[in-house]
């Protein structure tokens, strides 16, 4: 092993996943981040999927909606709004689950160093 890798070793402390897994507040967290992610990525898909849908088997979106643009165009460009806009929420919320997965693992390297 390079030296390296040893002093990479002995700095990081040792986490006990299997008791982070178990905690009730890791619990809390995976919760939080299903409600949250299951949601978004079904109306994600939903959303995206619309569009060849709608265009292959109906003609709603074949009328002008400004001009000569059809409503076609608008829901394409949409949907480009639509990821910057779920990308902007998801940057968001992340840091905050990171934030309460830092708290976790934090609070776990106390109990560690407590019953050491």
């Amino acid at each position: 092993m390079s030296n390296l890798a040893k002093d990479a070793k002995k700095q990081s402390p040792p986490y006990d996943f299997v008791q982070i897994a178990n905690s009730s507040k890791f619990k809390q967290l995976m919760s939080q981040k299903k409600k949250f992610l299951i949601p978004l990525t079904v109306f994600f898909l939903l959303f995206y999927f619309m569009l060849p849908i709608l265009t292959s088997y109906t003609t709603i979106l074949n009328k002008p909606a400004i001009g000569s643009i059809t409503w076609t165009w608008v829901y394409a460009f949409a949907q480009f709004i639509m990821t910057w806009v779920l990308s902007m929420i998801y940057v968001r919320k992340a840091m905050k689950f990171d934030e309460l997965a830092t708290d976790i693992v934090e609070e776990n390297q106390m109990e560690g160093a407590k019953n050491k």
